[in-house]
């Protein structure tokens, strides 16, 4: 059970006031200072600090947001762990988070080995980009997200579930050229955020190019239409092979990477660092790496 002085600091930190965290936990505002007063004395430093009438967290108070975060976000799957374990006709349920082209071409084999085993109870499953699952982790709406993006490796702990290709395609009949080859047509990208537009923009960077340079820029949040556009067009894209095995086997699209920009990226399980909950989680990913890939290499 979190302490009440606890969830008095974490209100205050996401609310920036003493008085909305009052209102919000229905005590009085005398009754959060002494909380907070609490909290440093037990501590033995700072949380906050005042510069005129603003309010703002110490070193040691950010340090005591992120901890305590995650274990208010444990305490919370806890509650719903043991609920779950009291009915016994309730299933304890994951709540995943997937980038999109995991959850699109990776995530359905994933479910139906978790529906085969059963040993994951149930899943409910979200999607969105790396930086709306970090997010969603931070406040413990989610308990794992598969993501294609960076993030922060100082708030969450991480597991490679697969090693993907990141590829360049065009139209039928387009050939393979040197990056400078590809700047005369449209580049088609997903939205900001996403991390397979992340990375197409650091790849891009390493050359000295950005998304600018090309003759005109299309932005999609939908990896289907993104294909569309390009079978129906002069444009390219830079995609997870993954997500366009079909199209390359049809011939509908053609690999047209330049040699320079060959590229392998993880797909990596992430969750909240310092969680109670994280060799479980760990151990997890690491089944359906070995799911992906029975023969134990990552790829």
């Amino acid at each position: 059970m979190l302490d009440y002085r606890v969830r008095s600091f974490l209100a205050v930190c996401s609310l920036g006031s003493y008085t909305r965290a009052a209102a919000e936990l229905h005590i009085t505002q005398p009754a959060i200072t002494q909380h907070i007063r609490a909290l440093e004395a037990h501590y033995g430093c700072a949380l906050f600090e005042r510069s005129g009438r603003a309010m703002r967290l110490t070193p040691a108070g950010e340090l005591a947001q992120r901890r305590l975060t995650v274990a208010a976000n444990d305490e919370g799957r806890l509650r719903r762990e043991l609920a779950a374990l009291a009915d016994e006709g309730e299933r304890r349920t994951l709540r995943l988070g997937c980038t999109r082209t995991i959850a699109d071409y990776l995530a359905p084999r994933l479910l139906a080995h978790i529906t085969r085993t059963g040993g994951q109870g149930s899943v409910a499953m979200r999607v969105g980009n790396t930086a709306e699952l970090t997010a969603a982790l931070d406040t413990g709406a989610l308990d794992l997200a598969l993501v294609e993006g960076s993030f922060d490796r100082s708030r969450f702990d991480a597991e490679v579930l697969s090693r993907e290709p990141y590829i360049a395609v065009a139209r039928a009949g387009v050939r393979p050229a040197a990056l400078e080859g590809l700047l005369d047509r449209e580049l088609v990208v997903r939205e900001e955020g996403s991390g397979t537009r992340e990375i197409l923009e650091r790849l891009l960077g390493s050359h000295d190019v950005s998304l600018g340079d090309f003759a005109g820029l299309i932005e999609l949040g939908s990896i289907p239409v993104i294909k569309s556009v390009v079978e129906e067009s002069d444009a390219v894209t830079f995609i997870y092979r993954i997500a366009v095995e079909d199209e390359l086997a049809s011939g509908a699209l053609v690999d047209v990477t330049p040699p320079d920009l060959a590229l392998e990226h993880d797909f990596t399980g992430i969750w909240e660092r310092g969680s109670i909950y994280g060799d479980e989680l760990r151990a997890l990913v690491v089944q359906w790496r070995e799911r992906l890939c029975p023969h134990g290499a990552i790829g």
